[in-house]
């Protein structure tokens, strides 16, 4: 830390924290919040959202037991006051740097990270199965998730509550209200009866109740049940979590400490058997007036404004996928259906039926969560539904949790799909440009995270033709087939390559399927070594082409072929540059693999039994 603080100097762990006066506990916030605002200007990151659950997030390390009791932070992205209070406070300012700390939680990092999470939504259904793990166990310790209100608009968080609710297992979840209107605004005649509806005399009354009512008609107890809840809802707004059978309280202050001690502490001792919900209105960024303006070279889908027919469609990520520029101007035509990707892609498909041309635009790390979707409402059908895919290859700080790593594989795998990769920011405009009218069947472009290389775009007349791709130079000895971003890798690899006397053959083969056999195959009966280059996985770009040549029985005839992917293993956040190396894709360690198999350095080791 750059700053000594009153109480936050002496605060390692959870324990430390709970030797403070409960009257001291804002002043902790407070310092916490400073902290977090100095070293997040200094690594980047998720600011907003942590600032929101600051006070939330001190008086759940004071009041519960953690690590005993297990916390989980929903996505993760409010989890940094979480990690400055967990014995990484000196480390705060290596989030998201290579070697530092994730910008997520994560379960390698920390005994008070017990479950890793950077996708929303998996919160409830994870806290249910370690709840469900302590009841086999005989285990007391609580489980607490905390989920905003974005996620919990998922199904994924709807399924697990609807689970959850006829468990009778006691778990306890924290909604972080900072944005949608599911309730009234926060008084405080409602903090009162939150705190009322946790507290002790409240669970022992309605026990009582429910002892009485047994003794009599199922109907009677029933309607007495239901007037239970309708009092209860009718000044709290719980009336959907109560009938997923969770004991709502809510909504409190989620800044005011004075509430949230008690409330939490009520919710720890109560002996209710089932899962609570504890509704808490927040302000996300709370404490610092912060706006980011990202520039996004990557937003080929504004150019076509002109075409009715074409519509926009995000999942919660209008910002990070450019989205929001198109709904700015064709607000009718952008939709922005919340965290829901399943739901996204069948969306697309029913406006696809009817003559529209949909533009999902979902980052490829999230798309992995609608893949039955994919294949089963868009490929099987063959309807056009175009994905812009986002977040393609390695994306840096956010690391192995939302690498673009499997799209080339899981998509290029189905029937009726086009599966195109963009080199450069002009390649991606025509790519688009070529997509508009594919009406026959479902298309991909992939793309990756940051700035283009800076060429100049084309019109919006430029296309190219379904499957072809291009030479960009032509050599003798070595063809190498690269699959997106990696050609500026390419041709740097090409001068070292020139250096050594190899003469190579550079083609930028834009799509993963289908292939362009015709090139392909002659390239193949020109060179003695070919090697194809992607940003993705095993199966992908590489996988079909070897199939293609071995079919056609290429390698009966002697060519030397290799691929290069991205390795079996998932690679945590840095700087780009230095994740490409780990992954063996940048110009050096490319050249240097053509050159060990040309000169026979490449050694085969056997492995003897």
């Amino acid at each position: 830390m750059k700053k000594n603080y009153q109480f936050l100097n002496n605060i390692n762990f959870p324990s430390d924290l709970r030797k403070v006066s409960e009257n001291n506990l804002q002043k902790v916030a407070d310092e916490v919040r400073e902290e977090m605002i100095s070293a997040v200007s200094e690594t980047g990151g998720h600011l907003g959202a942590g600032l929101g659950v600051v006070e939330l997030t001190v008086a759940l390390h004071y009041v519960f037991d953690t690590p005993n009791d297990k916390l989980i932070w929903d996505v993760g992205h409010q989890s940094y006051p979480h990690k400055i209070l967990t014995g990484r406070k000196d480390k705060i300012r290596t989030l998201r740097q290579g070697d530092g700390l994730s910008g997520f939680t994560k379960r390698s990092e920390s005994e008070y990270d017990p479950f890793g999470a950077a996708h929303s939504s998996t919160s409830i259904s994870s806290a249910l199965g370690i709840a469900e793990a302590n009841k086999l166990e005989n285990k007391s310790s609580n489980v607490i998730a905390v989920i905003g209100d974005g996620a919990i608009s998922a199904g994924m968080a709807y399924e697990a509550m609807n689970n959850a609710g006829a468990s009778k297992t006691k778990m306890i979840v924290i909604l972080n209200d900072n944005d949608m209107s599911i309730a009234k605004p926060v008084g405080a005649m409602r903090t009162y009866l939150a705190k009322l509806f946790t507290g002790k005399i409240y669970f022992s009354l309605r026990e009582t109740l429910k002892l009485i009512t047994s003794a009599f008609s199922k109907r009677f107890s029933a309607k007495a049940g239901k007037a239970e809840d309708f009092f209860r809802s009718a000044v709290t707004g719980g009336t959907l979590f109560s009938s997923l059978g969770f004991y709502y309280a809510g909504p409190i202050d989620g800044h005011d400490l004075s509430s949230l001690v008690p409330i939490l502490k009520n919710a720890k001792e109560s002996r209710h058997e089932g899962p609570i919900m504890i509704h808490i209105k927040t302000q996300k960024g709370k404490g610092y007036s912060y706006a980011e303006k990202a520039n996004d070279h990557y937003h080929g889908v504004s150019k076509f404004k002109k075409d009715s027919k074409i519509v926009g469609i995000t999942a919660a990520m209008p910002g990070g996928t450019g989205m929001d520029i198109f709904g700015k101007e064709f607000p009718n035509r952008m939709f922005d259906v919340g965290i829901a990707e399943q739901h996204a892609v069948t969306f697309a498909a029913g406006l696809a039926t009817e003559g529209y041309k949909p533009y999902a635009a979902i980052y490829s790390t999230f798309l992995q969560r609608a893949y039955d979707q994919v294949v089963h409402d868009v490929a099987i059908q063959s309807l056009p539904v175009r994905f812009a895919i986002d977040r393609a290859g390695l994306v840096g700080a956010d690391g192995s949790t939302h690498a673009g790593s499997f799209d080339i594989t899981y998509l290029s795998t189905l029937p009726n799909f086009v599966v195109m990769a963009a080199s450069d920011e002009a390649e991606l405009v025509k790519m688009i440009n070529t997509s508009v009218d594919i009406n026959d069947r479902p298309s991909a472009i992939r793309y990756p995270r940051g700035t283009g290389v800076g060429v100049d775009l084309p019109s919006i007349d430029e296309k190219i033709e379904i499957g072809k791709g291009r030479v960009v130079q032509q050599g003798t000895q070595v063809c190498i087939l690269n699959l997106g971003t990696r050609l500026e890798e390419c041709k740097l690899a090409l001068e070292e390559l020139k250096a050594k006397g190899v003469s190579t053959t550079l083609i930028d083969a834009r799509f993963a399927k289908p292939l362009d056999e015709e090139l392909i195959l002659k390239s193949a009966k020109e060179h003695e070594l070919m090697i194809t280059i992607e940003e993705g996985s095993i199966g992908g770009f590489g996988s079909h082409v070897k199939n293609l040549l071995a079919e056609r029985g290429v390698f009966d005839k002697g060519l030397k072929f290799r691929s290069m992917t991205l390795p079996d293993e998932f690679i945590e956040q840095d700087d780009p540059k230095k994740m490409y190396d780990k992954a063996g894709l940048n110009s050096s360690q490319i050249s240097k693999k053509i050159a060990d198999i040309l000169f026979q350095k490449e050694t085969i080791r056997v492995v003897k039994n």
